[in-house]
């Protein structure tokens, strides 16, 4: 089972959903980096449960202590673990589910691969498996904003059918994102989201969603083609967080139905360098950072966990009824927002760290 991902800033994540805890261990971070828990604890309790009624009340503070890498508030340049503990974990709930497996869930393919499964709230296939991703990548946040002015912004941009359009990537703010529990700076659409997700959780269903994206101020240069192009592996992260089903970026899908004189970036000066006049390549060409704002979605299926009773099979094929018990969100985009910030910043890091030596922070 792989838990890692990154070159030289490598991140390992583990820990189960009903285990002790789970974490993350972050090699490869440059010395002299300023870093508190506060610093990570922040984008913790944007990711964490219990935020609102539009999410699971699984009731966890999701403190976040340092385990090493970091003295006298900097850090090493050695492996910084960080671990957060499980305080409200039941998986007594789980029990009924031990001899069924939940439809569009992880139970069978991983009961297939490996022989057994955590039944109770899926292990490692759980959404709580990326606390270790949302803490890796603060650090990585705080090493791009310190060394390279680069901001990382995600907003849920679509609920359901509900489209929120017409957001200024140059100018979109975490505060702005953060006004509304949806997580949506449009206000036209978030007072529909939040109602939609609301019919789905009373419904005993589920709703998915889309999450953009922007990373401005990033450098050009950064990708390393042709197999690790900057967009291939943010794809590859994006895809790799729970219930993702799609990635575009820049024009994406759209773009397939342009001209190409239509969807060509032609070239400006800009601040004394050159630039482009739009940004259909979504800041990545060829595979490498052109220095233009690096602009993404990441589509979300709905919760495969819902209230509903669903007609099913065991794992023996016998049919069931299957009633899932838990406490699940009817909806995960706006508890997704911080990890597609810091699935980002985690890529983006890893490449800057490969187009240079590891910088060391006075």
């Amino acid at each position: 089972m792989s838990s890692s991902m990154g070159t030289i800033l490598k991140v390992t994540t583990f820990g189960e959903s009903h285990g002790q805890g789970v974490g993350v261990v972050v090699d490869g971070c440059p010395a002299g980096l300023p870093l508190q828990p506060a610093d990570i604890q922040v984008q913790l309790d944007r990711r964490r449960p219990g935020q609102s009624t539009l999410t699971t009340p699984r009731d966890e503070a999701d403190r976040v202590t340092i385990l090493s890498g970091v003295e006298n508030g900097k850090t090493l340049g050695s492996p910084i673990a960080l671990l957060v503990a499980n305080r409200d974990a039941r998986p007594a709930e789980y029990a009924a589910l031990k001899n069924v497996p939940r439809p569009s869930h992880a139970d069978y393919t991983y009961q297939i691969k490996y022989g057994r499964r955590a039944f109770s709230g899926g292990g490692r296939s759980s959404a709580r498996e990326t606390i270790g991703r949302v803490a890796a990548g603060a650090i990585a946040e705080k090493f791009l904003f310190e060394t390279h002015g680069i901001e990382i912004v995600a907003w849920v941009s679509a609920v359901g059918t509900v489209n929120a359009p017409g957001v200024d990537v140059l100018r979109i703010i975490r505060r702005e994102v953060d006004q509304t529990p949806i997580r949506c700076p449009v206000k036209a659409a978030t007072v529909k989201m939040i109602s939609a997700v609301q019919a789905a959780g009373k419904a005993g269903d589920s709703l998915g969603g889309i999450i953009s994206c922007v990373c401005r101020h990033v450098p050009p240069g950064l990708g390393e083609p042709v197999f690790d192009k900057l967009e291939a592996a943010l794809a590859g992260a994006m895809l790799s967080i729970p219930a993702t089903k799609g990635f575009e970026i820049g024009s994406g899908f759209s773009g397939s139905r342009m001209c190409g004189s239509q969807h060509n970036d032609l070239f400006v000066k800009k601040g004394g360098q050159l630039g482009t006049r739009t940004n259909y390549s979504g800041g990545v060409q060829g595979g490498i950072s052109n220095g233009e704002p690096i602009v993404f979605q990441v589509a979300f299926k709905p919760p495969a966990t819902i209230g509903q009773s669903q007609q099913t099979a065991d794992f023996e094929g016998n049919e069931t009824t299957l009633v899932a018990g838990g406490r699940h969100d009817p909806c995960v985009v706006p508890r997704a927002v911080p990890i597609v910030e810091s699935m980002a910043a985690l890529v983006i890091g890893d490449m800057l760290l490969r187009r240079q030596k590891p910088l060391n922070i006075p």
